[in-house]
């Protein structure tokens, strides 16, 4: 198979890393595999199809049988066409359900009929690279969404929130409009409402009380905003009579999330919906397909949030990053005499070349320089006007962005894009090393998103190297990074040591942070996807 691409950028060994979530009551388990559930069977050529790459260098290899060190079993792809689930439940045995049942009536003035709940996730691998096309690897927590909903003869939506400092809000169904210069809490809610009513293109839309319950921090880079994204579809989809997949809805989550002005690729909404319990997933797009990824036992992974916000809608870091990635995907293709005008992803450049991530390193040390690239430059680069560039190429948001970083993105996305395939690789072979090797690419990946993708801050960077020094075999942030969370890796006899050391160096020595702590430092293990819970 084809060699490791990560280590040229740096070696491991060095850093620091920090993390967040809240803990969570658990909540019922939707069938699957052993609890009576079933899985729908392959049907080849469907929509959603897990089928396999074209492109060779994200061909899976045939899956080793497991040996006995770890949890791992022979990783297949898997269907993942059928709908989310719909799981009676007693709410005398569901606390949680149950409180939002009461404050719901309280609010209301009547019952709830259904919950929608979706997780948030941890991304173990793979960062910013979703939307230039290449595969990722994150699991989803317990941490979630939960909305109780009532469908109501009215066209108007009433929205509330178990937090107070989220304010009340409705609308009518005839007008969903999204404020993109304001990033708040309802305007999520309202992308997915919207992204199902345009899919299906409905004219009269079902009135609905919603009380919304959240346990994933905010802004820390644990996909809250997403995870209400495809809450609201749910809701949105189950309350009109409508049905979709899992696929279809991630891939309508993904576009309607853009109506508040977030480029994202698809990552977050997909293993919301797409995820089991019990596995990590490399979810891999176009088409977009999960393939389970069984971690290795004798490891726990460690969320630690840095109680640095970062809102991916609000700030103009994410966004610009998604610019220079389709710059350096336009002048590598110019360069090559491709069409560039039709390239969008630096995959695309990949597939359309047909070379490996390793030879594709070589050509962006050939055709880049390292130092920022002007607009100007980019335009002489590519024979088009500056007003062409910012008409046809760049987004609302990057207008007035003077200078861009070609060769750092580009490196940063093809590396770890190699590192993703070496991770699920060493899960699937599980050698004895694994945890070690697991731990490495991690680390790599950190350098290489503190460094040349600079998406790191002080305080993540600071939270990775105690983690580090705490026992951690790998850490790195998680998420779009400038703030949020860091995950960790520790070997599973050093969990309590663990935890007791970062929250002595990290947490105990600022009071914003220790006040926040209790949520903030946890271990956790992959959780099950979006569902709708009905009352029995």
């Amino acid at each position: 198979g084809e060699e490791p691409v990560f280590r040229r950028l740096s070696e491991p060994g060095w850093m620091d890393v920090w993390a967040g979530a809240c803990s969570a009551q658990a909540l019922p388990r939707a069938p699957g595999p052993g609890r009576g559930g079933g899985r729908a069977p392959r049907q080849p050529g469907r929509k959603g199809d897990v089928s396999l790459s074209r492109d060779s260098s994200l061909r899976s290899r045939p899956q080793a049988t497991c040996c006995r060190r770890c949890l791992c079993r022979p990783a297949r792809p898997r269907m993942a066409s059928d709908a989310p689930a719909s799981l009676p439940v007693q709410l005398a045995e569901q606390p949680r359900l149950l409180k939002l049942k009461k404050i719901f009536i309280s609010k209301f003035g009547s019952a709830p009929k259904f919950y929608a709940r979706a997780p948030g996730r941890v991304n173990l691998i793979g960062e910013h690279i979703d939307y230039c096309g290449y595969a990722v690897l994150p699991m989803a927590i317990e941490q979630d969404i939960l909305i109780a909903v009532e469908p109501v003869n009215t066209q108007v939506v009433q929205l509330a929130n178990t937090n107070p400092l989220y304010s009340d809000f409705s609308t009518s169904v005839k007008n969903i409009h999204i404020n993109k210069t304001k990033p708040v809490w309802h305007n999520y809610f309202l992308c997915g409402l919207k992204g199902v009513q345009e899919h299906f293109g409905l004219n009269s839309l079902t009135g609905m009380n919603c009380l919304l319950d959240g346990t994933i921090p905010p802004s820390s880079g644990l996909s809250s905003s997403s995870a209400l994204v495809c809450c609201a579809g749910l809701v949105m989809l189950t309350a009109n009579g409508k049905t979709l997949s899992k696929v279809e809805l991630a891939e309508i989550c993904t576009k309607s999330e853009r109506y508040i002005g977030t480029e994202g690729g698809g990552m977050d909404q997909s293993i919301s919906f797409l995820a089991e319990e019990g596995t990590a997933k490399l979810i891999e797009f176009s088409p977009l397909r999960a393939t389970d990824v069984r971690l290795p036992s004798g490891a726990a992974f460690v969320i630690a949030n840095s109680c640095v916000e970062m809102n991916k809608a609000a700030t103009s870091h994410y966004n610009i990053r998604v610019m220079e990635c389709r710059l350096a995907t336009k002048l590598l293709s110019k360069s090559k005499g491709l069409e560039w005008k039709k390239m969008l992803k630096l995959q695309d450049v990949q597939a359309k070349l047909g070379v490996s991530l390793k030879e594709m390193l070589t050509i962006v040390e050939e055709v880049f320089h390292p130092e920022p690239y002007s607009v100007e430059e980019i335009c002489t680069c590519l024979g088009i006007s500056l007003e062409e560039l910012r008409t046809q190429i760049l987004s609302q948001n990057t207008q007035d962005v003077t200078t861009f970083k070609l060769y750092q993105r580009a490196m940063h996305v093809y590396t770890e894009a190699g590192r993703v395939l070496e991770f699920k690789k060493i899960c699937s072979e599980a050698p004895a090393s694994a945890i070690q090797l697991l731990g490495d690419l991690m680390n790599q990946s950190h350098i290489s998103c503190r460094d040349m993708y600079e998406c790191s801050c002080p305080e993540l960077d600071q939270l990775v190297d105690i983690c580090l020094q705490s026992g951690a075999i790998g850490s790195r942030l998680t998420g779009a990074g400038w703030g949020g969370c860091t995950v960790s890796m520790v070997p599973s006899d050093k969990l309590s040591t663990f935890l007791t050391n970062v929250k002595e160096a990290y947490y105990k020595r600022n009071d914003q942070r220790l006040a926040l702590e209790k949520n903030s430092l946890f271990a956790t293990k992959p959780g099950g996807g979006a569902l709708v819970f009905l009352e029995a």
